[in-house]
Order: structure tokens, then C-alpha cells, then sequence
């Protein structure tokens, strides 16, 4: 049975297809919508049809942009000869936050991952062995401490080893402000192998 007119049935289950939101979320979003001004709708989905129409890939490391180059790989003051590899755009944001990276980045759009059916050939890493045959000193993995990114780190690492390209894996471990007796072993071993001297 129908609770709702068929105009906010329908925006609450295409609301409801977006990732994270459940229905009861998707019908709170829905009517809040409803009862927003005309025009802030009209800001809403006017920015939502733009992003789609005009966003794409950069065409060098494959992050989300409007330009045929992002800022990032556009910029002279970056050092392009060091490559931080991670699995999406929010990671590529997450490191840019910290406002201390200087080198560019490749976004693979994924991780390996067998158990679902994505291969090297399903991610953005064949362009990425395509950009090492350039100017490059180093390239950072810094995938997911997921089992999918460690397969994906190796998998790139044995890859680029032959190269005679610098390889290095971002350190986990501990997190700030963490306390001992809730960590996992396998991170309290990775802090314990990644220590740096003082």
C-alpha cells in the first residue's frame, strides 16, 4: 500500500539508491526536499545535472575534474616526479587536507579484489605503469590497510620493483590519540615494525 503520492514514492526510492541511505533516511531527505524554497531545489538539481554532465577524469592520474587537467597535475609548483597511488578521489582529498604532500597523485578507482570479481584490469593501473615510463623518482602506495589494498599494494610494488623506480608503502599503525588495549594486533605489530627513531 501506498503511504505516500507517487511523485515522493518515487524520489524516496531513487533517494534511497544513493550509497549509506537507508528508507528511512531516503524519506526524511525526500520530504525535506519538499519543503525546501523552489529555487533551492532548483540549485540542487542543477548542480546535481552539471557534476554528471561535466565532471570526468583528468586525464593524467584520473582523478574527478571539470578540466581536461585537474589543479593538482596542472600545477608547476608540484613535484611530478613522485606519485602517491591511492584507491579514490576521497583518499586523494583526505592527503591534500594535510596540506604537507607535494608530489601528484594516481587514483585507481578500486583495489583487487578476487573475492568480487575485480582484477588489475578492472582499476586504473595500467595507466599507471604507462605514466612510470616518464620522469619518475618514486611512487607512494597508499592504498587501503584493507585486505584489497594490501593485495593491490604488492601487486603494484612487484610491478614497479624492475623499474628500478623507488617503492614505498605509506606506515600504519597506532592512531593519534588511540588507545593500546583496543588495538588489533596485526596494526600494533605494523606500529611496532614501522617505528622510527626519536
Amino acid at each position: 500500500m501506498e503511504y505516500y503520492s507517487s511523485p515522493i514514492s518515487k524520489l524516496i526510492e531513487e533517494l534511497s539508491k544513493l550509497p549509506g541511505i537507508g528508507a528511512k533516511t531516503a524519506g526524511r531527505l525526500a520530504f525535506h526536499i519538499v519543503n525546501m524554497p523552489k529555487e533551492q531545489v532548483d540549485a540542487l538539481a542543477g548542480a546535481l545535472t552539471e557534476a554528471k554532465s561535466k565532471v570526468r577524469y583528468c586525464k593524467e592520474c584520473f582523478t574527478l575534474t571539470d578540466d581536461e587537467l585537474c589543479p593538482i597535475c596542472a600545477s608547476e609548483k608540484r613535484n611530478h616526479k613522485v606519485i602517491m597511488v591511492v584507491e579514490n578521489t576521497r583518499d586523494l582529498a583526505a592527503y591534500e587536507k594535510t596540506g604537507k604532500y607535494e608530489g601528484v597523485y594516481h587514483v585507481l578507482h578500486g583495489a583487487i579484489s578476487p573475492m568480487l570479481g575485480i582484477g588489475p584490469n578492472e582499476i586504473k593501473l595500467k595507466e599507471l605503469i604507462e605514466r612510470l615510463r616518464g620522469d619518475v623518482d618514486e611512487v607512494i602506495i597508499a592504498t587501503n590497510s584493507s585486505l584489497e589494498g594490501e593485495t593491490t599494494a604488492m601487486y603494484i610494488s612487484k610491478l614497479i620493483k624492475p623499474t628500478g623506480i623507488k617503492v614505498s608503502r605509506i606506515a600504519s599503525g597506532v592512531p593519534v590519540g588511540g588507545d593500546l588495549e583496543y588495538i588489533d594486533e596485526v596494526t600494533l605489530l605494523r606500529a611496532l615494525e614501522g617505528r622510527t627513531e626519536l
